[in-house]
Parts: structure tokens; C-alpha cells; sequence
């Protein structure tokens, strides 16, 4: 049995920062200076500080229309900056853009912009011409820039890459042009923190002011006891949008009732997940939202420090959040006494040391504490003894920015989404094999199929949908005849599933679910901490049975074939133990994504068992290649190729595979050039 080595380290370390020159450094800079002389600090905390005023004075509405450029008397075009986008090359778009106005003495103002979510439209432009309405472009690489500032900027809509227009129905349309709600991606969501009104320079505090932002944090600093904030928490409905979807304000009253007066809250934006990048991409989309949350939900449990612990590598979210706090720093929003309200916040970032378990609340902690990051056994709670064994509120920075909205329009709007018991909305990083891919937000209560039909557009490549995972690496896997389950904490768990991260991945039939089911029990016993032995030594048995069940093995007798059989037979009981007797959740939780697929693809399972078969073509292992004695002209390249010498015959003759050596790798099958090897 292999046993993978303990990292040395897993504690969290402190930023320090991101080397200049970096592409995260280029990403994170802003194209304009940030305004921090004095009568613009003046003029930001006259807006804070009229969240009771309806109006505020001329000079103030002045200040606020220039920011937000809403009657802008120049061109305003935004590239998004998202990690996605950076990656799909938006900075060689912004350079582009850059240089053309440049070249050409156009008088334009060029910003970073907000996402549209779908990654296949990434570099997003969007283009805003005095009096008329601002246009979403898709997939504007620096080869098409010229081209399309070209005709926008004389009035003509090039329709190739156009996404639709946002604005005023009447004032400032454009004639023959869709408007952007309407597309089938936006159609289907309610997007309250994904805000579909282009937010240029996500990280800029002053425009976030503008926007009405942190006028809530000072509201409710001034108008509401801690108790209060605590009520209408609870009341909204909303839940922890990662894990068990425990209630947010009961836990954070939980805290607030210990005789502890020293609390600490932790936002864990850790989300290690492969296929969930919900909260990186919220983070990026609205810094000041989560920090404003975090500032609410430490006022209401009497926190006065708290940390937001972040993924290691992810650099540009990194930057965009280090810069944010220091902003809120300087303009009084975090520190002592802020605004005068005897409420002093202090937010420090830490960066994570890359293990999978520290995602894990208790282990989380320990990393935090300078340890070793290993789950702990519960309770203790968090709550009432975590971080350094005082009271410690944790939660998602998604559940975090859902804060500030609930204090802004009360917990009876909040409450008026979603279904029963599940309330609000879900962001999911949507990705696999749809046709559609990237961060979305839908009501609770949505059917999973209207995400995958109608955001979604389907399966690629017109394939048919087999299968959704959800809920990431320790998630589950929901056949595509039950994808009539509701986005509902209860619906899914009454269905064996969970929200979890927020990853959902489709899957068609060209995936094989045993393969995948091997592939995660491999990945969580690399991540296992190795303190408890059912998950230490669980993992990487079911790990050595489902890799002996896609291939086949080196020698058949009567005695392996026994073996094997009786490995097989104790999946389902190991799986069983590891739930019951595993000391956290990575390791009561590994072992869901295969007895889903027992549930519900048994009959895959037991072809790849009795039958040496792979429906999907994808385990190499099982894979019988035959040469057509018709077709072969003994060209030798296949036996040339061939890694393991199994392809014998004579020059110029048919050749043929000896079976028992044949690995399944496919070479024979991708080099030859007269179709003359096939697949059984």
C-alpha cells in the first residue's frame, strides 16, 4: 500500500506582497490614480456620512457623476480584469487599446471593468458613447481592437462579436440592437451579487462609494445594536453558502452570547476545490462588498479582528483584496473608533500553504495558530472555542457579501427569493462540458436543468448531458434524468447531494464515471492529512481497487481474477467506515462521489468488472485493439511506435497485436495512416 509523504508545512503566511512587473502586479494597477487629496477625502465622507439624506448637495451629485460617468461627455470603454479574463488575454487587449488611443488622439476614457461571468466570452470590451447606450463586445483579442474601436467610435455596430446593449429603453438606444438581459445566459439568473451593471474599477473605493457603498456599514454602526444586526440576519433566512448551510446569524449570535471578550471572524475564501471559482471571482468583482460584510458581521458578533484566509497562487485576487483593505484603511473604514462609533476592525490577509485540507474550519484554525493544518475533533465548535480558543465565527466570502445587502433592503427582500427554508440566491462556477461556462447566480430553488438548458445552452459539440457533479471533489454525481433537483439545501440532501463550494460540472457521454471516481479518490488521499486512519488508509485502498478495475491485469488466473473480486466487494464497505469513523469532512465526504456513482451507474461499474469494458472509451486499460488483416500494408509505423513492442509481423505484411502485452494506449490507433486499427 502506497503511502504519500506529510507536507513539512501547512500553516498560513502573511502577504508581503506581489513583485512588481508581475502579471498580477500589471493586473492589479489601476489606469487612473487613485483621488486621496484632502477635498476628495472631504467630499467621500460627506457621501458616507449622508446615508439618512435623500439628496446630497450639488457639489457632492457633481463629484459622484463625473465618477460614475453616467452622463459622460467623452467615450468610456472598460476591458474586463478578472484572473479568467487576464488569461484569455485582456491585457494585451488593454495594451492594444491603449495604444490606439494613443495613435489616433482620441479622447476616450479607458478602465478595468466589471465580468460578464461566461469565460467563453472573455476579453469582454464594453464601449459607452456620450448619450447612448453602452455595448457589450465578446472576445476582443488584441488582433481585433483596431477594427472595432474603428466602427463604434463613428457610430456603426460591428454584430459579429456583439453581446447586446445595456441601458435606457428609450434614451440612447441603439436601433436593431438586443439589450443584454435578454441574452440566453443572463435570462434565467437573479444576479444580486453578481450585478449585471458594468462595475468599472472593482477595487477603486471611491467609485464604490459613489455607488452607495459602505453607506450601509456606517448605518448600521449608528442605528442598530449588535443584537439587532444579529435578529435581522437570522430573520433574512440566509444560510452558509459552503458546507452544512448552518444559519448565519444564529452562528453569529452564538459567538456574540459567549462570555468571550475576545472574538475573531474568518472569511475563508480558501475554495481548493478544482472546479469551483466562485469566490475568487466574486472577490475580484467587488472587494469592498466582502469587506463591508466582514466589517458588519464583526460588528455584530463583537469581533474586533478579523482574517481573510486565501488560496496560495491565486495572485490576482490577492492583489486586488491587499489593495481594497488598504484603501478602507485610508479613508477610516477599518482601524479604531471608525467613524465614531466605538467600533474598532482590524482585516488581515494570509495567504494559505497550498493544503487541500486546510479548506476545513478546524484545520483551518491551526493554520492560522502557526501549526500544522490537521482537522480537530468537534466539538468544541468553532464558535465557542476557535482561533487561539476564543469564540471564531467562519464563512465563505460569499455568505459575507450577502451581509451588506441584507442590512441595505432588510431581511424581507432578501427572504422574498428562494424557496421555504432556502433563501436568496447561489452563485455557481458553472464548467465541464456545457456549452456555456463561468460564474453564475440563480434564485433558490432553480431546477438544476434550467441551469444547464437554458444558461448553460446545452452540452457542447451537441453531445448529450450524463451526468452533473456537484458540490466539488467531495461532491456527488446527479444522473441527467434527476437534474429536475432544485437548488435547495433540503432537495439536494434529501437526494444524497450538497451545495458544497459551489462547483458544478457536467459531464457527457464521453466521460467515464469509474475513471473519475478513481481520478478523486487518488487526488483526496494525496490531500489527507493522514491523522485518522479511516481516512489515511481508506482512500488509498479504494484507490488501488478502482485502479485495478480499469485495467486489466498483467497475468489473469484463477487466483487474481478471486483477488480482485473480493477488493471490489469491499468498496462499498470501506466507503461506509470512512463516512461513519473519519475524524472531518474531507474524509467523511471522499468516498460520495463514488457511492453515487454505485447508486445510480451501477451497471457502468459491473461492465468494467465482469466485462472488461469502458462504454466511454476513455480507460485505456480496457481497451482491445485489432488489426484488419485487410486494410494493413505492413507499413511497420504501428510496431515502430508501439511503447511496450506488442504489434509483431513481417514487413509489407498484415500485422497484429499480441493481446496479453497491449497496454491500451491507443498509438497503434492514432498513427496509422489506413484506418486498418480499430477498437473492440
Amino acid at each position: 500500500m502506497s503511502k504519500e509523504k506529510a507536507p513539512k508545512a501547512t500553516k498560513a503566511t502573511e502577504v508581503t506582497g506581489t513583485p512588481k512587473g508581475t502579471e498580477a502586479a500589471k493586473a492589479a494597477e489601476s489606469p487612473k490614480d487613485v483621488k486621496n487629496s484632502e477635498e476628495t477625502r472631504q467630499v467621500l465622507t460627506e457621501k458616507v456620512l449622508a446615508y439618512n439624506s435623500d439628496t446630497v448637495s450639488a457639489g457632492v451629485s457633481s463629484f459622484l457623476d463625473k465618477l460614475t460617468r453616467e452622463d459622460n461627455d467623452i467615450p468610456v470603454i472598460s476591458v474586463s480584469f478578472n484572473s479568467g479574463s487576464i488569461i484569455s488575454g485582456a491585457l494585451d487587449t488593454w495594451n492594444a487599446i491603449e495604444q490606439y488611443l494613443a495613435d489616433y488622439e482620441v479622447d476616450a476614457e479607458l478602465m478595468h471593468g466589471g465580468w460578464f461571468g461566461a469565460i467563453n466570452f472573455d476579453p469582454v470590451v464594453t464601449i459607452k458613447l456620450p448619450g447612448k447606450n453602452m455595448l457589450y463586445f465578446r472576445n476582443i483579442f488584441e488582433s481585433k481592437v483596431e477594427s472595432l474601436l474603428n466602427s463604434v467610435l463613428h457610430n456603426e455596430i460591428p454584430k459579429d462579436d456583439l453581446l447586446g446593449q445595456q441601458g435606457n429603453d428609450d434614451y440612447g438606444k441603439w436601433p436593431g440592437t438586443d439589450f443584454l438581459e435578454d441574452h440566453s445566459f443572463l435570462k434565467s439568473q437573479k444576479r444580486w451579487l453578481l450585478n449585471s451593471r458594468e462595475y468599472y474599477e472593482p477595487s477603486d473605493i471611491e467609485l464604490y462609494i459613489a455607488r452607495g457603498g459602505y453607506k450601509t456599514l456606517i448605518k448600521t454602526l449608528n442605528s442598530y445594536t449588535i443584537e439587532e444586526v444579529c435578529d435581522i440576519v437570522e430573520e433574512s433566512g440566509l444560510r452558509g453558502r459552503s458546507g452544512s448551510g448552518f444559519s448565519t446569524g444564529k452562528k453569529l449570535r452564538l459567538a456574540l452570547n459567549s462570555d468571550s471578550e475576545l472574538k475573531y471572524l474568518i472569511c475563508n475564501a480558501r475554495e481548493s476545490d478544482p472546479g469551483a471559482f466562485t469566490d475568487k471571482m466574486l472577490i475580484e468583482g467587488q472587494p469592498h462588498l466582502l469587506i463591508e460584510g466582514i466589517a458588519i458581521a464583526s460588528y455584530a458578533m463583537g469581533a474586533s479582528k478579523a482574517y481573510i484566509y486565501i488560496q496560495n497562487g491565486a495572485d490576482h485576487t490577492t492583489a486586488v483584496l491587499r489593495e481594497s483593505l488598504r484603501q478602507a484603511a485610508d479613508y477610516g473604514l477599518l482601524g479604531y473608533n471608525i467613524f465614531d462609533s466605538g467600533f474598532n476592525l482590524d482585516i488581515e490577509l494570509r495567504v494559505d500553504p497550498g493544503a487541500f485540507v486546510c479548506g476545513e474550519e478546524t484545520a483551518l484554525i491551526g493554520s492560522l495558530e502557526g501549526k500544522r493544518g490537521m482537522p480537530q475533533v468537534k466539538p468544541p465548535f468553532p464558535s465557542t472555542s476557535g482561533l487561539n480558543n476564543y469564540p471564531t465565527v467562519i464563512n465563505n466570502a460569499e455568505t459575507l457579501m450577502n451581509v451588506p445587502l441584507i442590512m441595505r433592503n432588510g431581511p424581507e427582500w432578501f427572504s422574498s427569493a428562494g424557496t421555504e427554508k432556502s433563501k436568496g440566491t447561489k452563485v455557481f462556477y458553472l464548467s465541464g462540458r456545457s456549452a456555456l461556462q463561468g460564474i453564475i447566480e440563480v434564485e433558490m430553488g432553480t431546477p438544476i436543468s434550467t441551469i444547464i438548458e437554458d444558461i448553460a445552452d446545452g452540452i457542447a459539440g451537441g453531445k448529450e448531458l450524463k451526468a452533473v457533479l456537484i458540490g466539488g471533489m467531495v461532491g456527488n454525481i446527479i444522473p441527467a434524468e434527476k437534474t429536475g433537483l432544485l437548488v435547495d439545501y433540503e432537495d439536494l440532501e434529501a437526494a444524497g447531494a450538497a451545495l458544497g463550494s459551489g462547483g458544478l460540472v457536467t459531464l457527457d457521454e464521453s466521460t467515464c464515471l469509474v475513471d473519475l471516481a478513481r481520478y478523486q479518490m487518488d487526488y483526496m488521499h494525496r490531500q489527507s492529512c493522514g491523522k485518522c486512519i479511516p481516512c489515511r488508509e481508506g482512500t488509498s485502498k479504494m484507490y488501488d481497487i478502482l485502479s485495478g478495475v480499469v485495467k486489466k491485469p498483467p497475468v489473469e488466473s484463477s487466483m487474481s481474477t478471486l483477488e480482485r473480486f473480493k477488493g471490489v466487494m469491499q468498496l462499498e464497505n470501506i466507503a461506509n467506515v470512512m463516512k461513519e469513523t473519519s475524524l472531518c469532512g474531507l474524509g467523511q465526504n471522499a468516498p460520495n462521489l463514488f457511492l453515487s456513482v454505485l447508486s445510480d451507474f451501477r451497471d457502468e461499474l459491473e461492465e468494467h468488472i465482469f466485462d472488461r469494458k469502458c462504454r466511454a472509451g476513455r480507460c485505456h486499460g480496457l481497451r482491445t485493439f485489432i488489426i484488419d488483416v485487410d486494410k494493413c500494408t505492413g507499413c511497420t509505423i504501428c510496431a515502430e511506435r508501439c511503447p511496450v513492442n506488442a504489434i509483431y509481423g513481417t514487413r509489407l505484411q498484415p500485422y497484429f497485436i499480441v493481446e496479453d502485452k497491449c497496454t491500451g494506449c491507443g498509438i497503434c490507433y492514432d498513427v496509422c495512416k489506413f484506418d486498418a486499427v480499430s477498437v473492440k
